[in-house]
């Protein structure tokens, strides 16, 4: 019987079945749910969100970001956008500034909504360089809409690439991918004349797993600069679960379910086709439709698929795939806010501290040869700054995280080490801090593993940005998009396109696929998915997962 006419059935039968709850499993479980499907989203860990969560880990009154705190992604985000998120309680806030990055002789440089004000910042450090920014943010708000668009959306991104290529011409269109392509310390030489500018686009490229001086490295920290120039780096009132708690309150209106404590084991599929998912108790759900996975690619295909479902190619590719890098993140509840000497951070929701361009350069030297870094480079969060809900009045919730090497374990005593090389880092720039610790929670990469299973040893990108594995290399060597080789199961989580960051696109993404793939024309938009995958692994997937299912 072909896979299109199979009819499954069971006491538990939905539309779709959306394994894991983190916010792109949940974007893609609202957009079906608007569509009219029933829909019920599995959760293994004790709530939803993922990294996308917020608790009192510190002291009673502190609230933590368990991961990604600030949103300047989400709040542009067309996914975001589409599902009105601000109509179902999700607020946003900011700090006076979006960002402060401080210098190891303590001079500071502030990017400031206000492009004024990030320019005299900037020609603090070399006269000319505020006006070499305004350039680049005017440059911005031009191109901003079919970039993001085509940046935010399916691969590939035709129709925003071409009214890209129309605004700005062949030539120029040529010039704008060189600069992307750039290295972040080969684009601040050609930019800038000061170190001020220069560490604020290599700073933000340290937001990624790329080094400073990797190919692309200024793709992501041009992005996330003008970001913060354009809508600064906003948080959610109340914490980073006010997206979360968004969304699923969202999706419960349109009879949408979310369960937790229910980690999914397999992934059900009958000749070739994904039905359905068997949970830890052996609870099965069956799935009329289509299932959707907000899981990492490894996981989904080798714990929960099976490889006799895949392509050998595929498999291979698998083995293959890289995981960015382990995170230590420190969580702070203070008496008060942080005694800062230079005044940039004083007002910025969002601290860089480690290093000028050099010592940048040097911390992604150490990572890159599996070295603990010497010189941490810290992203630093003051949440109450940015939100006075985050702790009681008076008081400040901070965190602080610094990248470590992925490929290797870290013994108890290396991460207590740099620990201590973070907070030397902070008191050195603000003498007196360690006095206002009220208590603090150390969150090594088998701690954010522990809370979010998606996290694989720390690593909160879900897959490195480096370019061998974006766009159409992202999971694996393909067509770039969420469809599988097996027929009806989708890929939601940040190992597919456009990767990690909190915007929902990778949800979105494969909900679309999904109503294709059901809608009217779906016979022929499956058949055109399985065309491409021919050319890429070589048979029809479909009669290779058949075959050797069935040896």
């Amino acid at each position: 019987m072909p896979a299109e006419n199979l009819v499954v059935s069971d006491a538990e039968t939905v539309d779709a079945v959306v394994v894991g709850a983190g916010h792109n499993g949940l974007v893609a479980a609202n957009m079906l749910a608007d569509r009219g499907w029933s829909v019920r989203v599995l959760e293994a860990s004790d709530g939803p969100g993922g990294a996308v969560r917020t608790e009192e880990i510190t002291a009673p009154g502190f609230r933590s970001d368990l991961g990604s705190a600030f949103y300047p992604m989400g709040v542009v985000s067309p996914a975001f956008r589409a599902l009105d998120l601000t109509s179902h309680g999700l607020e946003w806030r900011h700090a006076p500034a979006p960002l402060a990055h401080v210098l190891p002789d303590d001079r500071g440089v502030l990017l400031s909504r206000d492009v004024d004000v990030t320019a005299a910042s900037l020609d603090r450090f070399a006269p000319g360089d505020g006006d070499a920014w305004r350039r680049l943010a005017d440059e911005w708000q031009r191109l901003r809409d079919p970039l993001l668009a085509a940046f935010l959306g399916p691969f590939p991104p035709v129709r925003d690439a071409a009214r890209v290529l129309r605004m700005l011409g062949g030539p120029d269109a040529l010039r704008l991918a060189r600069r992307m392509l750039l290295p972040a310390t080969r684009f601040g030489e050609e930019e800038f004349a000061g170190e001020g500018a220069r560490v604020l686009v290599a700073g933000n490229a340290l937001h990624t797993d790329l080094g400073v001086n990797q190919t692309a490295s200024t793709a992501f920290g041009w992005l996330l600069a003008m970001l913060a120039q354009d809508v600064g780096f906003p948080v959610p009132a109340g914490g980073a679960r006010g997206i979360t708690d968004a969304l699923v309150g969202r999706l419960a209106l349109r009879g949408g379910t979310v369960e937790c404590h229910r980690p999914v084991t397999r992934v059900l599929v009958e000749r070739g086709r994904a039905v359905g998912v068997v949970d830890a108790a052996g609870g099965l759900v069956r799935a009329r439709r289509a299932v959707l996975a907000d899981v990492p690619a490894p996981v989904l295909f080798g714990d929960l698929v099976g490889t006799e479902h895949l392509p050998t190619r595929m498999v291979d590719d698998l083995a293959r795939f890289q995981y960015d890098d382990a995170i230590l993140k420190v969580d702070w509840a203070l008496s008060s806010p942080i005694p800062w000497t230079a005044p940039e951070p004083r007002e910025a929701g969002t601290v860089h501290l480690g290093g000028d361009v050099a010592g940048l350069v040097d911390f992604g030297a150490d990572l890159a040869a599996g070295r603990m870094p010497r010189e941490p480079f810290m992203l630093l969060g003051q949440m109450t700054l940015a939100d006075p809900l985050r702790s009681p009045p008076g008081t400040e919730s901070v965190w602080a995280y610094t990248h470590l090497p992925h490929r290797r374990a870290h013994t108890e005593t290396e991460l207590a080490e740099q620990v201590a090389r973070m907070v030397a880092g902070i008191e050195r720039h603000a003498p007196g801090f360690g006095e206002r610790v009220v208590a603090r929670a150390v969150s090594g990469p088998g701690d954010l593993e522990a809370r979010n299973p998606s996290l694989v040893r720390g690593a909160l990108m879900a897959g490195t940005a480096q370019l061998h594995q974006m766009l159409v290399f992202r999971p694996t060597p393909g067509l770039g998009r969420p469809d599988t080789p097996v027929e009806r199961l989708f890929l939601a989580g940040a190992t597919a396109h456009p990767a990690g960051a909190v915007h929902g696109t990778p949800g979105a993404n494969a909900a679309r696929a999904a109503l294709a793939r059901g809608g009217r024309l779906g016979a022929l938009y499956g058949a055109g998915i399985r065309a491409g995958q021919r050319l890429v692994y070589g048979a029809d997937v479909r009669e290779v997962g058949r075959e050797r299912a069935g040896r």
